[in-house]
């Protein structure tokens, strides 16, 4: 098959196109902008453009379909001029699903957890020698591509993001899986430019829900209140609950309490014993056994950019995450709280997505850092002018957090010298953000960090 991708520099779309590469298909694609590590990526599989911009030449009547990515817009020439040829065009989303029709699907949903929860079941999965096909949103150790689509395997496992499926289908994206065990890990409002109240947020989980089979099983957190009330209106499947994973940390080191002994980890934090225990009722679900996932998921070291160790010494520890909502921001900061209770811990994260930048919005993060000793927050005006969005300010920001003796920036020069200022005795720093904080480069700065340590 010849497919093309509109905004194939996009870090689910460019995994598509190398994994049908893989699969023996022709790929070509276009993007106005491509950046590392896709380009490099494409690069090496040969499928990177020859130059940027958009290309109406490229859609000709030879291709089978054209896959487009939401970062194209409407009135985009490619897409245009597929339209005009007739030819088949699919969402990211649609497409997944059009491969994994005849497959048992695992779709994993919610506010947070998500990657961190598909990230567990493809490792457990894998380690018990069960095939299975996959899309997750984040790079795993030991994976070059992060989606695998075959012929052979009858499970696929997807991360199920509620965000807008492309800029021709505002449907929600895991409302296209059809998920025969469906997992939302909790409801925490995001996204208020497509979802402008809660209300019509949450619903978009009770419809992915709704949409589980009789035969399937709607597996969901109940210690989040919003999540264990809407499953109440959840009838037409079996519904499997879960809370926190039994636990206790020794020497740094957090164990499952099990039936068949304690099981050391290489994760900490009660939201990711949350999320272990929601993966383990998954693989559960297609004959992995509590004893099975247990030994696998020792050697599971966490998906990148989810509480991952960038570099450390006897003294010093720096930690990097995803983190920038307010339900993700609390639970990760009070993770580590737990993890090092005598540590000084140094919280920064970067206000960098629509909903962050919004004035009204701001309020959501009424206290999501005070666990920390010092909490920094990072925002750059460049890119709330990008997104058209009023300007705020470092005065609405502390008021917004309402965190004692919090610090704001919005100079990333100022920021690398504040977070380099000498420290005495046992630290931790925790760098959260789905950006780089105005072009920081997060790992050199931990090495700098830790060496002057």
């Amino acid at each position: 098959m010849k497919i093309h991708f509109i905004a194939i520099g996009g870090s689910a779309m460019h995994n598509l196109a190398i994994a049908l590469k893989l699969k023996g298909y022709e790929i070509t694609g276009s993007d106005d902008e491509i950046f590392e590590p896709a380009k490099g990526r494409l690069q090496k599989y040969g499928i990177l453009p020859e130059s940027i911009g958009w290309n109406p030449d490229k859609i000709t009547p030879e291709l089978d379909a054209v896959i487009l990515g939401m970062h194209a817009r409407e009135d985009n020439p490619e897409l245009l001029k597929a339209k005009e040829l007739g030819i088949k065009i699919f969402s990211y989303p649609e497409f997944l699903y059009e491969q994994s029709k005849d497959k048992c699907r695992i779709v994993v949903g919610g506010s947070h957890g998500k990657t961190t929860i598909t990230s567990m079941i493809i490792h457990v999965l894998q380690q018990n020698g069960i095939d299975c096909d996959y899309m997750v949103g984040a790079q795993l150790a030991g994976f070059e591509v992060m989606v695998k689509l075959s012929e052979t395997a009858k499970i696929m496992v997807i991360e199920g993001d509620e965000y807008l499926t492309s800029p021709i289908d505002r449907r929600p994206k895991f409302h296209l899986y059809q998920p025969n065990i469906g997992i939302i890990s909790g409801i925490a409002w995001d996204h208020v430019n497509v979802f402008p109240t809660f209300d019509i947020y949450v619903k978009q989980f009770e419809i992915f829900a709704n949409m589980i089979p009789a035969d399937g099983r709607f597996i969901y957190c109940a210690d989040d209140p919003v999540l264990s009330e809407m499953s109440q209106k959840i009838t037409q499947t079996n519904k499997f609950p879960y809370t926190v994973h039994p636990f206790h940390i020794t020497d740094g080191i957090s164990y499952l309490e099990t039936a068949y002994g304690d099981v050391p980890l290489q994760i900490f934090g009660r939201h990711n014993l949350s999320n272990l225990n929601a993966a383990r009722l998954a693989c559960q679900a297609v004959g992995v056994s509590d004893e099975q996932f247990y030994k696998a998921i020792q050697s599971f070291k966490g998906a990148s950019k989810r509480l991952e160790l960038v570099a450390k010494n006897d003294h010093c520890a720096v930690y990097k995450d995803f983190a920038h909502s307010p339900s993700k921001l609390k639970a990760t900061v009070s993770a580590v709280r737990e993890q090092f209770p005598d540590r000084k811990l140094i919280a920064c994260m970067e206000l960098h997505t629509f909903s962050s930048l919004t004035g009204q919005f701001l309020k959501e993060y009424k206290g999501a850092m005070n666990q920390a000793d010092e909490s920094i927050v990072f925002f750059d005006p460049h890119a709330i002018a990008l997104k058209k969005l009023p300007p705020i300010t470092a005065e609405m920001i502390k008021d917004a957090f309402q965190c004692p003796g919090m610090e704001v920036y919005s100079d990333s020069k100022q920021l690398k010298d504040r977070l380099l200022n000498p420290e005495t005795g046992k630290v931790v720093y925790l760098l959260m953000s789905s950006g780089n904080f105005g072009g920081i480069n997060i790992d050199e700065l931990a090495k700098t960090i830790i060496s002057n340590r």
